[in-house]
């Protein structure tokens, strides 16, 4: 019993850190697997942890979204962002094909690929902001980049950010554009898991409701800090750690 509260514990760390961070919940989550025989892991605390980032970032964000209701253009763009990524991610749900991602080489390759495409980007100068320059082409292409999340390793954060700022959006403004985008992502991936968990015999426990809890505060820690942290620093260091994590699975694979 207290093996899985400790597993728990991780599992949330896991999810209310990296889902927020550009370095991937689901590479973290396919390597610490590969590790470890977690006997707490399953459907229903995937979705558990998920639901608490998904409270975690609509009650950071509760101000903006309840101001949403006076701009509709922005909630339009941000449902418009999203579709690609709920489309795509339908299809390889149903398909099967998303299963056949979740390889740890494919974790390597992604995590370090897309580690230094994020650096490049954020080497880009910063001209725009929400305000005044996201419309439905600029909301289409990051939306299009999200697709790329659905591969482990990738990070939606860290694609939908590289994206925003390849367009010349600040930091800051790439983060909330990436934290808006992530609650219809958020709502997606539990919708599905509910799907799964009706033709399954649940119980809800305390190990669940743990993980919401767990999670939600994870999760809301990580963005106040990462939103703070990116108006005074570059993305470097999430690139180089991208990079050294990279390099440590390769290690193991190969050597």
């Amino acid at each position: 019993m207290f093996q899985n509260f400790i597993e728990i514990i991780i599992l949330s760390a896991i999810q209310g850190i990296s889902e927020f961070l550009p370095i991937s919940s689901s590479a973290h989550l396919i390597i610490i697997s590969n590790l470890y025989d977690l006997e707490a892991s399953s459907l229903l605390i995937d979705i558990s942890l998920h639901l608490g980032s998904l409270l975690a970032i609509i009650f950071f964000f509760r101000k903006d979204l309840f101001n949403l209701r006076y701009n509709y253009k922005l909630l339009f763009l941000i449902l418009i962002g999203s579709l690609p990524l709920i489309i795509f991610g339908y299809l390889l749900y149903s398909t099967n094909l998303i299963h056949h991602l979740r390889n740890i080489k494919v974790v390597a390759w992604t995590t370090l690929v897309f580690g230094i495409i994020l650096f490049f980007a954020d080497q880009r100068k910063i001209k725009n902001n929400i305000s005044t320059n996201l419309n439905i082409k600029s909301i289409i292409f990051i939306g299009i980049f999200q697709i790329l999340a659905l591969i482990p390793g990738v990070s939606r954060a860290g694609i939908t950010m590289t994206a925003a700022r390849f367009l010349k959006f600040n930091r800051v403004d790439s983060g909330k554009i990436s934290f808006l985008l992530a609650i219809p992502a958020l709502i997606g991936a539990s919708f599905l898991g509910i799907k799964d968990v009706f033709d399954q015999s649940i119980q809800i426990n305390y190990l669940v409701i743990s993980a919401v809890i767990l999670s939600f505060l994870f999760s809301y820690i990580t963005v106040k800090f990462f939103l703070s942290y990116i108006s005074k620093f570059s993305l470097n260091i999430f690139v180089i750690y991208r990079v050294v994590v990279a390099l440590v699975i390769f290690m193991v694979i190969y050597l």
